[in-house]
């Protein structure tokens, strides 16, 4: 990879990682619902200018409601519900665990046996994270935001039914999905005068994290990789998604002071271990379709 290629592959996983904490701040004062839908209407306003990309209204709303929708929504209610910000950017870069699985369900990938051995490796340290479940956050909480690494890995393999398509264009028109039907949700949930009042009495603090998870961590971050996953094979732009959880976890401790127990910790290090065997490992055998 190009240097300048690196840099950039370093700064999309340190602001995906500052990301978490952004949300955390903003969940103060907004609900999971509202955060999430505004988040996705602020990376929607290039949709404003480029049209929607070739690419049919199902499969964009498919990959959508779960890459988006699904992922960032379970996020916002579990970090609003008390789950630690640094556990959150681990759990959910687990979705490498559940890509694999899916794939060699969908399209008969084979995992290589590094792969098998990172994925046994990842579960191993998510059932030592479930161990300290219930102590400082719910069981419902963490059992919600485990939906968010499936969700991912089920848009990530939704996600290649767009190949060819604008990355861009494309991303853009997904948040303008899931900004939809989440507002009608905060409004629901909410109630349309509450939710009017969390928008209008806004503190600039939030206001901030809002404008930089919507405007900086989805839309160019994601275009961003996008770019780089176009240009480079995915086993060099990959492993740089390993340092999310490393910046998440660092910066929470730093902002929120969060500590971790002994066991959570081993987790967390054990996930990590596990998901960077996985994307570090050869890429996974095609297995011949039976006639």
């Amino acid at each position: 990879m190009k240097p300048a290629d690196i840099l950039i592959a370093i700064l999309v996983a340190i602001t995906w990682g500052l990301a978490f904490v952004a949300s955390r701040i903003a969940l103060d004062e907004l609900s999971p619902e509202l955060m999430t839908a505004l988040r996705f209407a602020i990376a929607a306003v290039p949709c404003l200018f480029i049209r929607k990309p070739k690419i049919a209204w199902s499969l964009l709303v498919a990959i959508s409601f779960t890459l988006f929708l699904g992922q960032f929504l379970s996020q916002a209610y579990g970090i609003a519900h008390g789950v630690p910000v640094g556990l959150t950017s681990v759990v959910v870069q687990s979705q490498a665990l559940f890509t694999i699985g899916f794939a060699a369900a969908a399209f008969g990938e084979r995992p290589t046996p590094v792969q098998t051995l990172g994925v046994a490796i990842s579960a191993v340290g998510l059932l030592m994270i479930c161990g300290t479940v219930g102590y400082d956050f719910s069981v419902g909480a963490f059992a919600v935001l485990m939906i968010a690494p499936i969700s991912f890995a089920v848009g990530n393999i939704l996600l290649r039914g767009a190949r060819g398509v604008p990355m861009f264009d494309l991303f853009a028109w997904l948040c303008l999905a899931s900004a939809v039907p989440l507002f009608v949700l905060a409004l629901i949930t909410n109630g349309p005068g509450s939710t009017w009042t969390s928008l209008t009495h806004m503190s600039p603090t939030a206001a901030l994290c809002m404008l930089a998870l919507g405007g900086i961590s989805t839309s160019i971050a994601y275009w961003l990789w996008g770019r780089l996953l176009r240009d480079y094979p995915a086993a060099q732009v990959v492993p740089f998604a390993l340092l999310v959880p490393f910046v998440g976890s660092a910066a929470s401790s730093i902002v929120f002071g969060e500590r971790f127990g002994p066991l959570r910790l081993a987790g967390m290090i054990t996930v990590i271990g596990g998901i960077a065997v996985m994307v570090l490992a050869k890429r996974p055998q095609i297995l011949p379709k039976t006639a």
